[in-house]
């Protein structure tokens, strides 16, 4: 299950994965809110929190986050994931060139940082040029 976080400003996009993560999810919850961002003009930032109640992805999860990835390669500013879950800090750090964007993994003890860093630099709820 993903819910979208709704205290964001404009132009940051905001997740917690509970549970199991489905293709379902994406396409009900997390490809909606990304169209929308990546239908303005601004460049996107993801914030993406898989949390202590989550139980890993299905495949079609997996695919789904990866085509979202690879569909706008130039809007992408910056993304932050923030879980505890080894083998994902460790997919993601292998996997980051994927997006050209400045992507960085947080410790859940560190989710206020990673809500810091991902808005930083922003005016007006846009980010900084």
């Amino acid at each position: 299950m993903i819910e979208l976080l709704g205290d964001l400003p404009d132009g940051v996009a905001g997740f917690v994965a509970k549970g199991r993560v489905t293709r379902q999810d994406y396409e009900d919850v997390v490809l909606p809110g990304m169209r929308k961002l990546f239908a303005g003009p601004q460049k996107v930032r993801c914030y993406y929190e898989l949390g202590d109640a989550f139980d890993g992805m299905d495949g079609g999860a997996v695919w789904e986050d990866l085509k979202l990835g690879l569909e706008h390669p130039t809007r992408w500013e910056r993304v932050a994931v923030v879980t505890d879950v080894e083998w994902m800090r460790v997919t993601i750090n292998l996997l980051r060139f994927v997006v050209p964007g400045e992507v960085r993994v947080f410790g859940l003890k560190q989710s206020t940082e990673a809500r810091n860093w991902i808005v930083d630099g922003m005016k007006s709820g846009h980010p900084a040029a």
